[in-house]
């Protein structure tokens, strides 16, 4: 019997490029199987949101109770949450389980896109539960309170937000200035850089969500965190550099391509 099941939970991108379809999509290039509980359906395409739907509670919740009561899942990776209920229900209900967090709350624009309530509940009850969480600068800045603009203060703030509970905290580099991105990873253990060059391209779309889930289904794996981050992170450099244009906007990695 199949072992290597992660659980995603998360919001639907009708265009295909992120969310729960990026999380299916990378899961299964990486040989582990993907079920999934839907928070919200949205109307989007590679040029924006055009309009978002959230699932009641109960919904996600049966979801969830559905999927867990039938397939011994190993790994849950958890997209944006907004709904403080459901944000109660997975730190109390699923704490046992390993949970992968990529605190999906700063828009591109930089607008912050959950409510500060909402914030404060994910950092006193969620992330305590975490076998590691994933934000970029941005959301390192909220979650943080302090100012990133080096890879000193990326550092200072990955060490800040292990202090919320989770086992190991990744601060993505990808939005600071230079030809070189570096994402720290840090634990109570140890800290390890990442570094590889940027890549030029507007294929952007869906780079948060992949790289999560490909973490998440290395752990399905049983391979230690250090190897799954440093091979997550290689296998979304590789899509960045080969993924073709698809739709007239920031368009999205594509999973199936062929890399090198």
């Amino acid at each position: 019997m199949m072992k290597e099941l992660v659980l995603v939970i998360g919001g639907s991108d009708s265009s295909g490029g992120a969310g729960i379809q990026a999380d299916i999509k990378s899961i299964t290039v990486h040989g582990a199987y993907a079920a999934s509980a839907i928070t919200s359906i949205t109307s989007q395409n590679t040029q924006g949101v055009q309009e978002i739907f959230d699932l009641p509670t109960d919904l996600i919740v049966s979801q969830i109770d559905s999927v867990i009561s039938d397939l011994d899942i190993k790994v849950i990776k958890i997209g944006m949450l907004n709904n403080i209920d459901l944000i109660r229900f997975i730190s109390r209900e699923l704490k046992t389980m390993q949970l992968v967090v990529d605190p999906v709350m700063v828009a591109t624009s930089g607008d912050v896109l959950v409510s500060e309530e909402v914030i404060g509940i994910m950092k006193d009850m969620l992330f305590q539960n975490a076998e590691i969480i994933t934000p970029n600068l941005a959301e390192a800045e909220v979650l943080s309170g302090m100012k990133i603009i080096s890879e000193k203060d990326q550092l200072a703030a990955a060490k800040e937000l292990l202090k919320l509970g989770s086992k190991y905290v990744l601060v993505k580099g990808g939005h600071l200035e230079g030809k070189i991105i570096k994402d720290i990873l840090v634990t109570y253990d140890y800290e390890e850089h990442f570094e590889h060059k940027k890549v030029s391209t507007e294929n952007t779309h869906g780079t948060g969500c992949t790289l999560a889930s490909s973490i998440a289904a290395k752990l399905a794996q049983d391979i230690p965190m250090k190897t799954a981050v440093k091979e997550s992170i290689d296998f979304v450099v590789s899509l960045l550099s080969a993924s073709p244009k698809v739709g007239r906007g920031n368009g999205p990695l594509v999973h199936g391509v062929k890399l090198n």
